[in-house]
């Protein structure tokens, strides 16, 4: 059986690391279109632009706040009229994502430079395509990983430290959906079956959370750049990466798009609901009790969801989680990457039971 672990082409991490982005998008170009979300426009050019343009020819321009068809179509004109040699993604996940769609779509080189470390997309060859309100559309598979990821955890430790809570709900999926794929023989994002190199660096990503998650979460309030900091950041970014893209996908992300289809969530992160979807899945697939505990209780002490109340469905009806299971049951959809056949009623179920035991929880 043949196996595929997808990498990016170069990864590099740590405090000040933006100062070296010129030198390092030079290497694949003289002349580049730089694609960044509001608040890098507002707040950090001059951390980087500055150096940048001694080393480069560079074009740049505001992304608009969803990863869309129209968005990507709309940047395409702008940087086919700069005539660019390489794409730089700066930002949240939405911005990367579109980044690395639109070089797909110019046939250019990509380098992604996450400022919070909020979800695993950096490192993949993967952009979630998501209609102009917000609701998930389809995956977008990419030919190759960007070839470079540039991570400044200077600038991660100055965003809130919801951003990494997210980033960590993100990664938490990413051990359970590998495992999931691997004992149903489930292909991962490139068609064939994961390695054990992926499942290990999946495998670690978990760890990683349980052991240093909690001195992250403080360190990041505190605006200070510490190992245990360095330790998620890396996690959150390149291992759950890695992990879910040559490990695989299963339940966990498609409960997350089942969610999307309800306009409650979508003020909420990406790895808020996906943390939603992975204590769902631990119900759903029928984890032992000290997993779900577990998991459970590293969600209350990091401060991610653990109800559907806490993701903005707190008067949910049955039949709106229907639409959500349905959605996360369609064929196609990871959900069926679980060792256990799935349907719609059961995620109904495990998503109320998971939602009963956050209550309960709480109120003990």
């Amino acid at each position: 059986m043949i196996s595929t672990t997808l990498f990016p082409g170069r990864y590099v991490q740590g405090s000040g690391a933006l100062a070296r982005l010129g030198q390092e998008v030079s290497r694949f170009g003289k002349s580049c279109f730089v694609v960044c979300d509001p608040f890098v426009h507002d707040c950090l050019l001059s951390e980087f632009l500055p150096e940048m343009d001694k080393q480069l020819k560079v074009a740049l321009e505001k992304f608009t706040g969803e990863c869309s068809d129209e968005e990507i179509a709309r940047l395409a004109t702008i940087a086919a009229d700069a005539q660019c040699e390489v794409v730089v993604g700066i930002g949240g996940g939405k911005s990367l994502d579109t980044a690395k769609a639109l070089a797909h779509q110019l046939k250019k080189p990509v380098a992604i430079v996450p400022t919070i470390a909020s979800t695993d997309a950096p490192c993949s060859a993967l952009a979630v395509i998501y209609t102009r309100e917000g609701a998930f559309k389809r995956y977008l598979l990419l030919p190759k990983n960007p070839d470079l990821v540039l991570v400044d955890s200077g600038i991660v430790a100055r965003s809130p430290a919801r951003f990494v809570i997210s980033g960590m709900g993100d990664a938490l999926a990413t051990w359970f959906e590998a495992e999931s794929c691997h004992k149903k023989y489930a292909g991962n994002m490139s068609g064939d079956k994961g390695s054990m190199t992926a499942f290990s660096l999946a495998e670690l990503c978990f760890k990683t959370l349980m052991e240093y998650g909690e001195q992250a979460v403080i360190a990041c309030a505190a605006q200070a750049v510490t190992p245990a900091l360095e330790r998620i950041v890396e996690a959150n970014t390149l291992l759950s990466g890695l992990g879910f893209e040559s490990g695989g996908l299963a339940a966990a992300h498609a409960i997350h798009n089942g969610l999307t289809v309800l306009p409650g969530t979508h003020q909420y992160f990406h790895g808020e609901k996906v943390a939603i979807g992975t204590l769902t899945s631990l119900i759903l697939t029928d984890k032992p009790a000290a997993t779900i505990e577990r998991v459970f209780s590293f969600c209350e002490r990091v401060g991610l969801p653990t109800t559907l109340a806490d993701i903005g469905l707190a008067e949910v009806t049955d039949a709106a989680l229907q639409q959500v299971a349905e959605a996360a049951c369609a064929e196609g959809e990871t959900i069926h990457n679980e060792p256990i056949p799935v349907t719609a009623a059961m995620v109904v179920a495990a998503l109320k039971a998971a939602d009963a035991y956050g209550r309960k929880r709480k109120r003990a």
